[in-house]
């Protein structure tokens, strides 16, 4: 059964957060019963007679010229399906999972983070990952600040994320994520950085915002409108290409882990034939001009188990930031840990962890 649950992204206080913590957590807990029941009462069903689809695309950037981009790729792959296939813009991680779930699109490029969401309540599977221009199969997340903002001076004589760290230092500072959402913008931060250290950035810093896209996060703190934020190293390279002036003032102070590259999904529920003709044109389209206006080189066939990391690492945020939430009762706190920890008991039995993400 597709689910409409999800947290809408604003600035948030800890109680808020701490509240969307166990919030997200009974979401996951229920997940098994909701996919049991799956379209057994649900009234959006995919049309059997579909003669349209509509690819669901993330606008990360504040760019007008998407739609010219990505026309001659949809095209393309409208002839190889015998079907039109049209854009949907979101310019929210959350509506493209809502989008889905309302079968509003059949198809979609998601990030990491927002497509094992999509998995759970949009009924979405994922069956290729991308390949950067660059040849690429991962990407990485980043801490971006300005490069004349005195913090940095500061910092000079110790590690720049240690002295982040330092409640003291960081008082006096305004931190920016992208999108709940987002993997790269929000689950990988906060859990490399803060959630192994014990710390809850909305009481750790001056202000915590959330602004929508790593465009938004590296424009703001170009123009010196927020004193940290997260990135990702796509985001930047784009960033750096549309506007290098503005990008000379950019520097990095943190770099995780790689990241898997992003897939591309389709609804279950669509016709085998069609999944497989979908999956056939994406396995051997070969257009290297068009691909290269969306910085890709290719796809490869990938599975919903490539994203078990991305999982694993979502479950391990929300067991450390439950064992430090002091708002949640004891009993109830234990009952939700034991629930965390059995199902990252069973993603390692059928995933085992690995030195990478």
């Amino acid at each position: 059964m597709k689910q409409n649950t999800l947290i809408r992204n604003h600035d948030y206080g800890s109680a808020a957060l701490s509240s969307a913590i166990v919030f997200i957590y009974h979401a996951i807990a229920s997940s098994s019963l909701l996919k049991s029941c799956k379209k057994e009462t649900e009234t959006t069903t995919v049309d059997p007679e579909l003669k349209e689809l509509t690819f669901g695309i993330l606008t990360t950037e504040l760019a007008e010229d998407l739609e010219s981009n990505w026309n001659p790729f949809l095209a393309d792959l409208s002839t190889a399906i015998g079907l039109p296939v049209k854009p949907f813009f979101a310019t929210q991680y959350s509506s493209l999972i809502e989008a889905m779930r309302a079968d509003v699109i059949q198809l979609a490029w998601f990030g990491g983070k927002v497509y094992i969401e999509a998995a759970k309540l949009a009924d979405a599977e994922a069956f290729v990952s991308t390949v950067s221009s660059q040849g690429e199969r991962g990407y990485y997340a980043h801490l971006i600040t300005h490069r004349d903002h005195p913090w940095l001076k500061n910092a000079q004589a110790e590690n720049k994320v240690q002295y982040l760290l330092n409640k003291e230092n960081a008082q006096n500072l305004g931190f920016a994520f992208n999108d709940l959402n987002s993997t790269s913008g929000y689950l990988v931060p906060m859990y490399y950085i803060f959630a192994e250290n014990s710390i809850n950035p909305l009481q750790h810093f001056k202000k915590v915002s959330f602004l929508g896209s790593h465009e938004a996060t590296v424009s703001a703190i170009a123009e010196q409108q927020v004193d940290i934020a997260t990135n990702n190293s796509e985001g930047l390279a784009r960033f750096q290409e549309k506007f290098p002036d503005k990008y000379q003032d950019v520097i990095i102070v943190w770099t995780s882990p790689m990241i898997p590259s992003d897939p591309i999904a389709y609804d279950s529920e669509l016709p085998e034939e069609l999944k497989q003709k979908i999956r056939d044109f994406f396995l051997t389209y070969q257009d290297q001009s068009v691909l290269n206006n969306l910085d890709w080189s290719k796809f490869e066939a990938a599975t919903d188990k490539d994203w078990d990391p991305i999982r694993e690492l979502n479950i391990g945020q929300q067991i450390l930031e439950i064992q430090q939430n002091q708002a949640i009762a004891e009993t109830e706190k234990q009952n939700i840990l034991e629930g965390l920890r059995q199902q990252l008991d069973q993603l390692h039995t059928e995933h085992p962890p690995d030195s990478e993400l």
